[in-house]
């Protein structure tokens, strides 16, 4: 039964009244050929679109919007399009990161200052899905993610190759001279075959995927390959739900719960996906008033093993996972662990919605009995170096590597890191921790660069691995023993602020511990002597950023956000 009527619709306000405010509008609205029956007492849909040029991920949404539209006019709504900060990945300086409370605040001003009752939001690249959603949990509207799935497979010379994964792998060959420059430029021409997201399981298939099982995507759709036919036809099915769910006033804070949350939590677990989920659910959590810690996704992590065989943890990538079976056949596969009855945007449960999901390749999307390895998709770490946390992901990691002790060599930020790596008069071996500092948000926005290149002459000597630890992210789609995230940061007088080259560094993921192995006396000299760094903005955007962001265990929202609360809508005159 409609819980709304065409007088309670929000853009009514707007349109129905016989105010001089109402004509204007009506008017707006007519100037560009619309008819008064098309818009007055139907809901009207924004579709917040994040394509650009400059997000090449993103490039096809132009048409999906169109295919959008068709669905919302056919359920009777009137759909309008409102541009949004693209935020592609790759190319945004200094990182999409810096960008994301940014998108965040502007999908949650677009709705409010517009006469909108119902939203899709058109995202996938990396810190759109979160950026957009944070913005509409905190307008509180119906609202349905629309993801702009993945690329097709990456092939070279009959080669899987993976995004990120396989770039990081090629580059350390090129440095250690196994391939030559015209290898290089094949590989450069084959990796990205289509529109759409990064084929690995990183960062955007991550959070995709989490949100699907969260019930704000329809359920499976993230899983649908960019370019495949079945993806304009799921575009017109959102665009016909979304009518429906104004109608409803099936709104965000009516699907998701804290069952919801941990079913995402479970999701990504099960898939090894990115690390930067922690930063980024955190902070959607924190937009509807919902406790979440590192804590609780280590829990998780403990309980779910890893099943899908995807780059970077595995071998497979997300074409291949489409043909398998997709997320309901992953979600269906790892039922017992999900809470089936929690509501998904499609107006029943997530339980009806994958109920007999098959699973079409058991290599691809393993068996519970038969996991990827005994390893996690995430640990927690903390202790003097890391009181506020730290994270690593040992499904990705060399297993060799989550118990060790090492002298320390540092870096000053990733200039630093470049200048020097591959000089050979750096003292380094297999067995140093590798440490970047002044990586994360305050310092330079929270960018990915956790995953810091291996010297040349360790990569001749065929070291593909060693110990990395950071206060950045690093990519979802890299793997590596990387320790990310370290909080409070060194930017605002963080432990890691305090190292020095040689100081033994201790890591055990088992235990779930980060040491620097340096007597308490000592450290609280350094800290006396420790000086702030310079701010790295004077005006814009970037002093605003560095006032007001949280740290990485906290979300990296601003503080002045990351709390739920409605704001009035706007008053019409």
């Amino acid at each position: 039964m409609p819980k709304k009527t065409p007088e309670t619709l929000r853009s009514y306000r707007w349109y129905g009244t016989d105010h001089l405010r109402s004509f204007a509008h009506r008017q707006r609205s007519m100037q560009i050929g619309f008819r008064r029956k098309d818009f007055v007492g139907r809901p009207v849909i924004g579709l917040i679109n994040t394509w650009s040029e400059m997000s090449t991920c993103h490039y096809h949404l132009r048409e999906r919007a169109e295919e959008i539209r068709r669905g919302i006019w056919r359920a009777g709504g009137f759909p309008v399009e409102l541009p949004a900060m693209s935020l592609g990945e790759v190319m945004v300086k200094p990182t999409t990161m810096f960008y994301r409370n940014f998108l965040a605040m502007e999908t949650e001003e677009l709705i409010r200052s517009h006469p909108i009752d119902g939203v899709v939001l058109m995202g996938g690249c990396d810190k759109t899905t979160p950026a957009l959603l944070m913005g509409a949990f905190s307008m509180g509207l119906p609202c349905i993610f629309f993801p702009a799935g993945p690329m097709l497979n990456g092939v070279w010379r009959d080669q899987r190759i993976g995004v990120g994964t396989d770039t990081k792998r090629f580059w350390d060959d090129l440095r250690a001279g196994r391939i030559g420059k015209e290898e290089w430029g094949e590989i450069e021409e084959a990796m990205t075959r289509s529109n759409g997201t990064c084929n690995t399981m990183g960062t955007a298939s991550t959070m995709t995927s989490i949100v699907d099982a969260m019930g704000l995507s329809l359920t499976g759709s993230s899983s649908i390959p960019a370019v495949d036919s079945a993806h304009p036809r799921m575009a017109t099915d959102v665009g016909e739900r979304i009518v429906e769910m104004v109608w409803e006033d099936l709104k965000p804070a009516d699907i998701v719960t804290a069952h919801t949350i941990r079913n995402g939590l479970v999701t990504w677990m099960a898939l090894g996906g990115s690390t930067n989920a922690a930063v980024h659910l955190i902070g959607m959590a924190k937009r509807l008033g919902a406790a979440l810690t590192l804590d609780d996704m280590a829990k998780v992590a403990r309980q779910v093993p890893v099943i899908a065989d995807l780059m970077p943890s595995g071998r497979y990538l997300m074409e291949d996972f489409h043909y398998a079976g997709g997320l309901k056949a992953l979600l269906w596969r790892i039922r017992e662990h999900l809470t089936l009855d929690a509501q998904t945007v499609e107006g029943r449960s997530l339980g009806e919605a994958i109920k007999g999901s098959e699973v079409y390749n058991d290599e691809v999307i393993r068996p519970l009995d038969r996991p990827l390895n005994d390893r996690p998709a995430i640990a927690v770490l903390r202790g003097n170096l890391a009181p506020g946390g730290a994270v690593v992901k040992p499904s990705a990691a060399s297993p060799q590597l989550l118990e060790h002790t090492g002298p320390a060599v540092v870096f000053e930020g990733y200039e630093d890191m470049t200048a020097r790596i591959d000089d050979e008069s750096l003292d380094v071996d297999e067995n140093t921790v590798f440490v970047l500092r002044m990586g994360g948000p305050v310092g330079a926005g929270l960018p990915e660069w956790g995953d810091m290149q291996i010297p040349k002459k360790l990569l001749r000597k065929g070291i593909r691995d060693v110990v990395r630890v950071s206060d950045a992210r690093m990519s979802g789609t890299r793997d590596g023993t990387c320790v990310l995230h370290v909080s409070p940061e060194a930017a605002v007088g963080g432990p890691l602020a305090l190292i020095q080259d040689g100081d033994p560094i201790r890591l055990s993921a088992s235990e779930g511990r980060l040491e620097l192995l340096v007597e308490d006396a000592e450290l609280e000299r350094r800290r006396a002597a420790w000086k702030p760094p310079a701010p790295a903005y004077e005006r814009g955007y970037g002093v605003m950023f560095a006032e007001h962001v949280l740290q990485a265990n906290e979300g990296g929202d601003f503080d002045y956000l990351a709390r739920p609360g409605k704001i009035k809508d706007p008053s019409i005159y």
